[in-house]
């Protein structure tokens, strides 16, 4: 390392977010940057520490610990340092189709994995590689790079998300004819509509990168579902080999009394209708559910819910509280989450952050769980009716939630947000390709293969694992190209 000793020297500093009160006036992106030589000392601070957990990549305890795509972190936190821009971006680039999303959306478990952080905070993994990035953009280092050969094979992916993506680019790099299928309006699957303006800009970040690939030559195909407006028996006659990157799109239901009142919504598509409206036309079309001046219980934690959050106090709502059934984390590593698990510690959220400035609390309400949900002589949505509980752990060990007597309570509502995470893949293609499945209704395809059960047909991201980050499925969709390509080649097809 060029500052063996930086970790000692230097103290970790992260850019500054805009104010919450500035930033909640508008949809644009709350991060700043770091002054250049602020973020190479940064770099300095990785310590060389010899075996580099940070990119290891390992599922510990259920969780990932390590950058699942092997980023080659220690690498380019030096050059960074060493104000080696493109040399760091050259480094960055070999694993990483797209650090401008994982900069910015990647919960970093490379950071919960830094040997830095067994005693110390953290290296800023994250904010060097976005750093890295958005610098090469600024200075015109990223250009399309179509391949300079090009085969004869011709390649469906279908769903644009962070695997989609990744999957096309690898297999157009190698020369192939890719097509990708969105049934959405707009190339992007999650990153598009599943994640706010706020926390990664549609027009700057993503379509940036759409614009470029397809400069590449990847061709692809919107508004179109693959089963329903393009026949499946089409798919296989047209193209010598499929990869599924659909994603798991269906959203856990909450089987409670009121269930079906209107105002009770799921998180994704209040979401998705939100940044749609947003992007055609500024909000002014109404085409989503506004949260002004209503009260918003949001069911559920986790990013989701985070985004349901930031999304109602842009809106103007009159409240938000965000119900979660687990208790609220310790604030440092407990007894049984050690380095290099990944940290199951408090933190404030951007959203949570946003409703501290304005209401003065964390609007999340642990070790709660909904009994009921009311509402008027129309149907529509008045109140959640909410219990608390406790863990206790049974003689196996198990742990299993009790009902707190005289803990009831009763909250306004007039939009309910289900933010429980997805059960699974959409049963629609799935069952026209007749594909086996897994214990938990994903498309059964092994990790490192990828191959399903139908011939030349793969799967990867969600739709093989379950909700995931989008580093994995970043991971899977590169990996996914790689054994097409070998199928490819394998069979001569």
């Amino acid at each position: 390392m060029g500052k063996s000793t930086g970790f000692l020297e230097y103290t970790r500093e992260v850019p500054k977010d805009r104010e919450p009160l500035e930033r909640i006036k508008d949809w644009k992106e709350f991060h700043l940057e770091l002054p250049e030589e602020v973020q190479q000392i940064q770099g300095a601070r990785c310590m060389d520490c010899g075996v580099p957990y940070c990119h290891s990549g390992m599922m510990i305890a259920g969780g990932a610990s390590g950058c699942p795509i092997h980023n080659l972190i220690p690498e380019w936190n030096d050059m960074i340092y060493k104000g080696l821009w493109k040399e760091a971006l050259v480094r960055l680039l070999k694993t990483n189709n797209f650090p401008e999303f994982t900069g910015r959306v990647c919960p970093a478990p490379c950071e919960g994995a830094c040997t830095v952080g067994l005693n110390e905070p953290q290296v800023t993994i994250k904010t060097n590689e976005c750093a890295i990035i958005d610098r090469a953009f600024k200075e015109g280092w990223i250009t399309p790079n179509p391949p300079k050969n090009r085969t004869d094979k011709k390649i469906a992916v279908v769903g644009s998300g962070p695997a989609g993506l990744a999957c096309a680019a690898e297999l157009n790099k190698a020369g192939h004819h890719v097509t990708v299928y969105e049934r959405a309006d707009r190339i992007g699957g999650l990153l598009m509509y599943g994640i706010p303006n706020m926390k990664l800009d549609k027009i700057d970040v993503v379509q940036r990168r759409v614009d470029l690939m397809s400069a590449e030559g990847i061709n692809f195909v919107t508004s179109t579902e693959v089963g329903k407006d393009y026949a499946v028996a089409d798919l296989k006659a047209d193209y010598d080999a499929v990869v599924l990157c659909c994603g798991a799109t269906k959203p856990r239901d909450l089987p409670v009394e009121g269930r079906a009142l209107k105002g009770v919504d799921f998180a994704i598509d209040f979401l998705s209708a939100n940044t749609k409206s947003l992007l055609d036309s500024n909000l002014a079309d109404g085409n989503y559910t506004s949260a002004k001046d209503k009260h918003v219980v949001i069911i559920g934690g986790g990013d989701t819910g985070t985004d349901c959050v930031a999304t109602s106090i842009r809106h103007g709502c009159k409240s938000v509280l965000q119900l979660e059934i687990m208790p609220k984390p310790p604030a440092t590593r407990a007894e049984g989450n050690p380095w290099p698990e990944w940290p199951k510690t408090y933190k404030l959220d951007y959203g949570q952050e946003e409703a501290v400035a304005i209401y003065g609390n964390d609007p999340r309400q642990y070790c709660t769980t909904t009994k009921k949900i009311v509402g008027d002589a129309d149907g529509n949505v008045t109140e959640v009716h909410t219990v608390e509980i406790e863990w206790i752990a049974d003689e196996t060990g198990r742990m299993t939630m009790t009902e707190i007597a005289g803990t009831e309570k009763i909250l306004p509502a007039d939009i309910v947000l289900l933010a429980m995470g997805f059960l699974g893949p959409d049963d629609l293609l799935v069952d026209q390709l007749g594909l086996d499945r897994d214990p938990r209704s994903n498309v059964q395809a092994d990790y490192g293969v990828y191959q399903t059960s139908a011939d030349s047909i793969f799967a990867a991201g969600d739709v093989r694992r379950g909700q995931s980050l989008v580093v994995w499925a970043i991971n899977e969709g590169r990996e996914a190209a790689r054994a097409c390509h070998a199928y490819l080649e394998k069979n001569n097809v």
